[in-house]
């Protein structure tokens, strides 16, 4: 009888033992869910309206960007800043892949979230040969209007030439990422 008891009691044990574990593991499935949802890019408003068109920046230089002027051909817009690791890591890639594409008429800019004078130094030490804006901490607040909701970085939008959104990329780009907008763009 004594030995039923014990049986018992390690078979209610492994049970609630199980459940525990279905319970967490089924919690940690929906947790997982909900947080790349919410790093996911979001849709944004209409296009030839959407207020990036009307933004103005000053480039390192001191000149003025205005982006009404990328309107009308393909654009590759980067939000990126000095102190993100695989922004900078980027950076060449876009580069290339402008210095190969612009006579095709893709356009790329770069709108940096920081410091103009971090910046500036960044450009000294690795020109870039695409405009880049300085957007400051405003920038962030542009990039969650074009999709952006967690405000992290890198992120990019793809604008295709009727100036709609094709695709918005939350972290690193690949050159995978840029040969399939490229051949979206015909």
């Amino acid at each position: 009888m004594k030995d039923n008891l014990e049986m018992n009691n390690q078979s209610s044990g492994a049970s609630r033992r199980n459940l525990i574990l279905g319970v967490g593991s089924a919690a940690a499935v929906v947790g997982v869910g909900v947080a790349l949802r919410r790093f996911e890019p979001q849709p944004v408003t209409a296009t030839a309206a959407h207020p990036v068109w009307a933004q103005q920046f000053e480039t390192p230089s001191g000149e003025g960007l205005g982006m009404a002027s990328f309107q009308g051909k393909p654009l590759l817009l980067n939000f990126w800043a000095t102190w993100c690791p695989p922004c900078v890591d980027e950076l060449p890639m876009i580069d290339a892949f402008w210095r190969e594409n612009s006579a095709n008429g893709h356009q790329v800019v770069a709108l940096a979230i920081d410091q103009p004078s971090a910046v500036r130094r960044f450009i000294a030490r690795q020109p870039l040969g695409f405009p880049i804006g300085m957007a400051g901490l405003g920038g962030t607040e542009l990039a969650k209007l074009l999709g952006n909701a967690t405000g992290g970085l890198p992120f990019t939008v793809f604008f295709k030439a009727d100036s709609s959104i094709w695709r918005q990329k939350m972290g690193q780009l690949t050159p995978d990422d840029l040969a399939q907008w490229r051949s979206a763009q015909g």
